[in-house]
């Protein structure tokens, strides 16, 4: 990746000031990712926030990145 995978909410909401692309985004769950288990959260607390309604998804794209955030938790380091 040319991006380095953010170890604060600050550092992923940085990602925001660039240009939007599939890597900045494998970027920013997997910051997402880290930051949740720096935290103690679990898998099960971090798929209960991102499905949680909002304003932004819809409950269909909630549960596709649901599934790519559990994919991402099982695969990385």
């Amino acid at each position: 990746m040319n991006y380095p995978i953010p170890a604060s909410p600050q550092e992923i909401v940085a990602l925001g000031q660039r240009r939007v692309n599939e890597e900045l985004i494998a970027t920013a769950i997997a910051g997402v990712v880290q930051i949740a288990r720096l935290k103690g959260q679990s898998l099960e607390d971090l798929t209960a926030e991102v499905l949680a309604d909002d304003s932004i998804l819809d409950r269909d794209a909630r549960r596709v990145l649901s599934d790519i955030v559990a994919q991402a938790w099982w695969t990385l380091p």
